[in-house]
Parts: C-alpha cells; sequence; structure tokens
C-alpha cells in the first residue's frame, strides 16, 4: 500500500509535472519570462528550507537519540558532497551533448556565444528556427536529459517519506509530500525545454506534449530506489538524505537561480527566493 501511495503520487509529481510544462510551452508568449523566473525563485527558496531545516536536520536528530553514531554529521556532509556531485556531473554530460546537437541548428548563420550560452541554460529555442530537423533532434535530446535528470529527483522524494515515522499519516503532509509537489513545480519549465523544440521542429502539439510527459516517469524509479533504500537501516536512511539533499542543492543553486536570473535580470528573483526560504520554513515547522 506505501509503495503503490508513492508510486501515485510521483506519478503526479513526475509525469503530471513535466507534461504540464509541455502543454504551457506549446501555448507560451515570451513575456511570461518575468512570472516564470519569479516562480523557479520561489520554488528554490521553499527547496532549500525543505533541505536546511528538515532533510538535514533528521539525520542530526537521530544522533542526539542515539539511533546513529556520534560521525553522522561526517556521513551527512559527504552524502551531500556525493549527491550534489553525481548530479552535477550528470547534468554536465546532458550540457555537453545538448551544445552537441545545439551547434547543428544554425549552421547557415551561427549564433554567438552569448546566444548559444542563453540557449543552453535557459533553453529557449524560438530564435532559432531555421532548421526545423535540427530542433527536433534538439528535442529528443532534451527529452532524453530530462528522463536522466529525473531520476535522482525521484529519490529524494523516496528518500523523504523514508524518513517518516508513519507514512500513512504524513502521506500529505511532510517533506516527502513538500519535495513531491515542489517537484512537480519544478519540472515545469523542463517540459517546456522539451516540447518547445519538439513543436518547432514539426512534430504535433499532441504528440509533443505526450512525449515530455512520459519523461518524467523515471521519477517514479527514483522515488522506489529512494525509498527502498531509505528503509534499510538507520545509516541507509542518513546516505540517502543526504545524497538527496545534496541533489535538490544542485537543483537550486546549480538550475533554478540561474534559470531565473538569465530569465530576468533583476534582484526581484532574490526577494521572491528570501520569500520562498521564509514560507518553506513555515511549512516545515508547521
Amino acid at each position: 500500500m506505501e509503495y503503490l501511495a508513492i508510486i501515485v503520487i510521483t506519478l503526479i509529481s513526475g509525469v503530471v509535472g513535466t507534461g504540464l510544462g509541455g502543454a504551457v510551452g506549446a501555448v507560451m508568449k515570451k513575456d511570461s519570462k518575468k512570472i516564470v523566473s519569479l516562480l523557479l525563485s520561489f520554488a528554490a527558496g521553499i527547496m532549500l528550507a525543505v533541505v536546511c531545516f528538515d532533510l538535514m536536520r533528521e539525520p542530526i536528530d537521530m544522533m542526539h537519540a542515539g539511533e546513529v553514531p556520534a560521525y553522522t554529521p561526517v556521513i551527512v556532509v559527504l552524502a551531500v558532497v556525493a549527491g550534489y556531485g553525481i548530479v552535477y556531473l550528470l547534468n554536465y554530460l546532458i550540457d555537453k551533448n545538448t551544445n552537441r546537437e545545439v551547434k547543428h541548428i544554425d549552421e547557415a548563420h551561427p549564433a554567438t556565444a552569448d546566444d548559444l550560452d542563453e540557449l543552453i541554460h535557459s533553453n529557449h529555442y524560438e530564435t532559432h528556427k531555421n532548421s526545423k530537423s535540427n530542433l527536433f533532434v534538439a528535442g529528443l535530446v532534451m527529452m532524453v536529459a530530462i528522463a536522466l535528470h529525473n531520476l535522482p529527483e525521484g529519490m529524494v522524494i523516496g528518500a523523504s517519506y523514508a524518513a517518516e515515522p508513519n507514512l500513512t499519516a504524513n502521506l500529505f503532509s511532510g517533506a516527502g509530500f513538500i519535495m513531491a509537489v515542489l517537484i512537480g513545480l519544478h519540472n515545469i519549465p523542463e517540459g517546456m525545454a522539451v516540447s518547445v523544440p519538439l513543436i518547432t521542429g514539426g512534430m504535433a502539439k499532441w504528440k509533443a506534449v505526450l512525449l515530455t510527459a512520459l519523461s518524467g516517469l523515471p521519477t517514479v524509479l527514483g522515488a522506489l530506489l529512494g525509498y527502498l533504500l531509505g528503509g534499510i537501516n538507520s545509516i541507509m536512511l542518513v546516505l540517502s538524505l543526504g545524497f538527496a539533499s545534496g541533489a535538490m542543492l544542485y537543483v537550486v543553486f546549480g538550475e533554478l537561480m540561474p534559470e531565473a536570473i538569465l530569465m530576468w535580470r533583476s534582484k526581484l528573483p532574490a526577494l521572491s527566493l528570501f520569500a520562498g526560504l521564509l514560507a518553506g520554513y513555515l511549512l516545515v515547522v508547521l
């Protein structure tokens, strides 16, 4: 029953979230960038609060209760570094492959370095439409990349649920549910990054949205893996929470905030991050 509940929740978070982003990408207009920027930075603030005030605090509470050894903080730090590093490496490989495809999008009129930087990191392909076939390939590359990226994100949800003393009672509350909602919101711009080049490359909108939604399926596998590993013993739970924290910290500092600032070069995304941090703190402690 517990596994079924996690599957359903992560299906909504991964598949529906990414698919919704695909649908938004099919109808989005350029003037919505500022709103998306504020939403991304607000979600980043909430994620940061959940990681710092909940996920990374849980192992310390376990240590004080005598459930894990006194050197647990060292284990947590190493697990956080591992989670951050692995997701960083994964995204580096994704960006490298995406860059290889993007370079062929407009060979007749090569983009400048600044154009490529915005194209890769902001995932806006609307200014490079001269080669539909190459845009289509770039969209497929992004779809595979997002699918791989969703695996560690799913582990965050699973590890968070594994830390709950009573999963049934806390199925729709606590860190696990909060992370599922936040990752679902985080998947919206990722879905947009997949659907826009697919549609521009000639694919029917409904097919592009469907493929985009399917790229969220690995979230379910990651959640089950995180929950399974976290439930083995206390040390594995500490490792899972640390790895999940590191993965989320990369998402916050390596993706959401740079994306938000590139979309709107202003101080308001930082203010939105601050507001999200306070809102996340209230969600954790109340």
